[in-house]
């Protein structure tokens, strides 16, 4: 067996930056010495969701990849023999900003990052006021856990990504979120498990968790947690998380799963991307 000790985080806005950074800082420590292997942090992690608002403040969380969160974190990864997961807000450059995961491996070393490709604007959504859509296609990392992948929330929505990074090699796939009730509920319970299944791989989806009053008053999303892990039989691994509360998750996977499903079930045997054309027409 190949078995993979995961951790992943639900917390809610602190009010500032710092404290969420020394909070994540705890829950990295904390998953290490329950013998995690690898953490994944939740969508922007450091800061409230602001999409919520379009207001050019939050710019000003915006900082280079790699940059300052990554360095600090590359140094914690290093201590601790983790492989970390990282949300960041990156500044490409003045105005050129995009909604980013860093990848840093067990022994501290930056192996690259994903940008999230879509990118939506709706109703407390409004992200096209803030990120660029992603431009570096659908890296797979090989880290000291095996071959991760990267989808960031509204990223989930659209199955073409989640094939990408089967077709690129990955074992875990791994979705940070910031997703709030309403329409999302029944997808969140589908999505993740379905990609899962037709991609034979683990996906990690952590969520945001609890009402960011403090910073947006009656306006504030309550964000439903519920993060999880699925097999690439489609099955969780354990329990959800709380719908409530924040939360550190940790749980065992077996990366021979994926051999053993994708010769039962023989997918990537039968697909037919000569037959698949219409679906990148523009």
């Amino acid at each position: 067996m190949t078995v993979v000790r995961v951790a992943l985080t639900q917390a809610t806005w602190t009010g500032d930056r710092e404290s969420m950074t020394v909070l994540h800082e705890g829950f990295a420590r904390s998953a290490a010495d329950a013998g995690a292997q690898v953490i994944c942090f939740q969508e922007l992690f450091y800061g409230p969701y602001f999409g919520i608002t379009q207001d050019p403040q939050y710019y000003a969380y915006a900082e280079p990849v790699p940059g300052p969160t990554t360095a600090r974190f590359a140094a914690l990864a290093k201590e601790l023999g983790i492989v970390i997961i990282l949300p960041v807000y990156e500044e490409d450059q003045p105005g050129v900003l995009y909604n980013t995961v860093a990848v840093i491996d067990a022994d501290g070393s930056y192996l690259g990052k994903y940008r999230k490709h879509h990118i939506p604007h709706l109703p407390k959504f409004w992200e096209k006021f803030y990120f660029r859509p992603g431009n570096l296609g659908y890296p797979v990392f090989d880290t000291a856990v095996g071959k991760v992948g990267i989808n960031i929330c509204y990223d989930r929505h659209f199955p073409e990504g989640w094939r990408v990074l089967a077709l690129n090699g990955a074992e875990i796939v791994f979705n940070p979120n910031a997703t709030a009730p309403g329409l999302s509920n029944r997808l969140w319970e589908l999505e993740q498990p379905a990609a899962a299944v037709a991609n034979g791989y683990f996906v990690v989806a952590t969520n945001r968790v609890g009402l960011e009053d403090n910073e947006y008053g009656d306006q504030a999303a309550n964000f439903y947690g519920s993060s999880y892990v699925v097999g690439p039989d489609g099955n969780f691994v354990g329990e959800k998380g709380s719908a409530t509360e924040p939360e550190l998750l940790i749980r065992e996977i077996d990366l021979d799963q994926i051999r053993e499903v994708r010769e039962r079930w023989q997918f990537f045997r039968d697909r037919r991307p000569e037959a698949y054309g219409p679906i990148v027409a523009p």
